[in-house]
């Protein structure tokens, strides 16, 4: 991992919990149901960045997953979803390439940048990894 720090929440017990500003623990949950999750503070603050910046919600469509989920939904064995460094989001009325390109200026030299046709990847591991899937097959970019 990249030395980000990582918490353990109970989606039942800290579900409620406010991460930041807009964001509260349960929106970082496993979409399998389990209790345990694990959220970065630095993604949480990432998410934050971009929902102040445009102004508009931030949807959680996945973020934490367990193995047995992260394989369902054929996620990378080594993604970062699996230690709580990644969410795949959403932004309200704004074009998953402004988000990307947005989240380049806010990761700088870092993490992880995804663009697909229904929204972003955006994670915070040490080295920086940017791919575009909108033609459906992934591959390498240099930058948004």
């Amino acid at each position: 991992m990249n030395g980000a720090v990582v918490h353990a929440y109970s989606k039942a017990k800290d579900g409620a919990v406010q991460l930041t500003a807009n964001f509260k623990v349960r929106e970082f949950a496993c979409q399998d149901g389990s209790d345990t999750l694990f959220v970065s503070t630095e993604l949480a603050q990432v998410l934050q960045k971009i929902r102040a910046h445009f102004g508009k919600p931030v949807t959680i469509n996945s973020a934490y997953r367990t193995d047995i989920h992260n394989g369902g939904v054929g996620g990378s064995p080594t993604s970062q979803h699996l230690y709580g460094l990644a969410a795949d989001i959403v932004v309200q009325g704004v074009a998953p390439k402004e988000v990307a390109q947005y989240a380049e200026t806010v990761l700088g030299t870092k993490g992880g940048i995804g663009l697909y046709n229904w929204g972003v990847h955006v994670d915070v591991r040490a080295k920086r990894s940017r791919w575009n899937s909108t033609s459906g097959r992934e591959r390498a970019v240099s930058g948004f």
